[in-house]
């Protein structure tokens, strides 16, 4: 079907362009796999070694697996990363909520915020 003895051909191009695209995402949810799978303290190391062989023997089809039997673990797992980021960095920089909702405050009685805009942001702040 492809032959490199065609030469440059539109047809051509397109199978290159597509198998370098798969080729980026096998690399990307490769990377994305092993990265979860070595932060997580819920498995012991032997079920990360076994993983990690399925990754190397059966790439397609673990990360297949492991995507949609830990992709909801996954998401918590990145969530609660970034929040515990955004808390350290709230430490780092001096961050109050105290100081936060006084400028909410200031904000809504100088009529720059709603009443809806300011309980919307004041229950984002607490959280």
């Amino acid at each position: 079907m492809f032959s490199p003895s065609e030469g440059f051909t539109f047809t051509n191009f397109l199978a290159d362009a597509f198998s370098i695209f798969l080729f980026v995402a096998w690399l990307w949810f490769l990377f994305m796999i092993a990265s979860d799978l070595f932060r997580r303290d819920d498995i012991s190391g032997l079920t990360k070694a076994l993983w990690v062989i399925a990754l190397l023997l059966f790439s397609y089809i673990t990360i297949l697996v492991y995507m949609i039997t830990q992709s909801r673990g996954m998401a918590e797992r990145n969530a609660q990363r970034a929040r515990d980021f955004r808390d350290e960095l709230r430490q780092t920089i001096g961050f109050s909520a105290a100081d936060e909702l006084s400028k909410l405050d200031a904000l809504r009685k100088s009529g720059s915020i709603t009443d809806q805009e300011f309980a919307r942001l004041r229950a984002k702040l607490i959280q």
